[in-house]
């Protein structure tokens, strides 16, 4: 998978993608990411990227003319199957979001700045609008990190033990039940009977049951969600 992201602070990218899983991908040849400025498709002396609304609203807005030459470069050089644009009103980002996303071969993500961004390019340009949550940040560089490492780390190959990443909470629209380690006795704080039983199928049951009723109490509206499928 190729992941390209266009942002005016690509320094804010530097270090998610240098460390850690999405590291690891990009060292065993299972994902590349690209990070690329958008000033360098800017023709203002001054390598400007916004300019005033029209409706002469509070803000900036991220002009039209370098993200276009920037998309019809990138595409000029491969098929990409989403140019991905991060904003606020977009399609909150769920799990089933990255599973289908890391099916995908090549993906631009364009991070939102400013007040936004002209609306001819979500018209024109743009084939899926991702936010990450019903809150604002200062630009999109933040979620364009967040949906690359939740979709890389599906990636076949990436995960040492690719099992782990189907049965992460949402996986099946519950939460993940709780997990222990050694020792079994901390403080009197003990780990549950059943999970030192050795028997697979009580705790196969014991973890169902466990994600049901974290989820009825954390995220109900999973839960209802859960159920009507």
């Amino acid at each position: 998978m190729r992941i390209d992201i266009l942002t005016v602070l690509p320094e804010l990218l530097e270090s998610p993608f240098n460390y850690s899983i999405l590291k690891r991908a990009q060292d065993k040849g299972l994902a590349e990411i690209h990070v690329h400025n958008l000033r360098d498709w800017s023709t203002d002396k001054h390598r400007r990227v916004d300019d005033y609304a029209f409706s002469k609203g509070a803000g900036m807005v991220m002009m039209i003319e370098p993200i276009e030459k920037a998309i019809n470069e990138l595409k000029s050089q491969r098929e990409y199957d989403e140019i991905i644009f991060t904003s606020p009103d977009g399609k909150r980002f769920e799990q089933n979001d990255a599973n289908q996303l890391s099916l995908k071969k090549n993906i631009i993500i364009l991070c939102g700045h400013y007040k936004g961004v002209d609306q001819r390019v979500r018209d024109n340009l743009i084939t899926r609008e991702i936010s990450v949550g019903d809150f604002v940040l200062t630009g999109g560089e933040l979620a364009a990190a967040i949906i690359s490492d939740a979709v890389v780390r599906l990636i076949p190959g990436v995960l040492s033990d690719e099992t782990s990443a189907l049965t992460d909470s949402f996986q099946d629209g519950l939460l993940s039940p709780p997990v222990y380690t050694r020792p079994a006795d901390y403080n009197g704080w003990k780990v549950p009977d059943v999970l030192l039983s050795g028997n697979d199928q009580l705790i196969e049951d014991w973890k169902m049951e466990q994600a049901y009723q974290r989820t009825k109490e954390l995220r109900p509206d999973l839960l209802k969600k859960h159920d009507d499928e």
